[in-house]
């Protein structure tokens, strides 16, 4: 079946297991790799207990996920993003921008979407606009106006 992967590079994803696939209804289902490889810009993989195209075919749309404990920690100044999801944005000044409800990437460098009185759109450039990442204080602090 073909895949989507978020990991960098793509063909990491192979190198997790087990894999735990989400179902249609949210439920997850752990599931061992059998085989995956690059195949053009995409990979494609296949699951031990997947014997044919029927079953196959169900799994798709399905959402892949592993364990936090599969991955390797992050280095000093960098973060997963579902470690910042969810995080209180704080200017300078100490004006609470909202929350972070999800990261976007867009080739340049990744944008917090910021939710509170309204959306904001806030590049995450360390050192410059990104100013402190609190994980134990659950804080972003930034570098940015609060009218922008």
């Amino acid at each position: 079946m073909r895949v989507y992967s978020y990991t960098r590079p793509r063909e990491n994803i192979v190198q997790y297991q087990p894999w735990y696939l989400k179902d249609s209804g949210g439920y997850w289902q752990e599931k061992q790799l059998a085989a995956g490889s690059r195949h053009g810009k995409g990979m494609i993989a296949r699951l031990a207990d997947c014997k044919n195209r029927d079953q196959a075919q169900a799994l798709m749309g399905c959402e892949i996920g592993i364990r936090r404990d599969q991955l390797p920690a992050a280095a000093p100044g960098e973060y997963y993003w579902r470690d910042l999801q969810g995080l209180s944005v704080v200017t300078i000044k100490g004006e609470l921008l909202g929350t972070v409800d999800h990261l976007i990437e867009t080739g340049a460098n990744d944008v917090l979407v910021v939710k509170g009185e309204r959306e904001r759109l806030i590049p995450f450039v360390l050192d410059q606009v990104i100013v402190n990442v609190d994980l134990d204080k659950r804080e972003i602090q930034v570098d940015w106006d609060k009218d922008f």
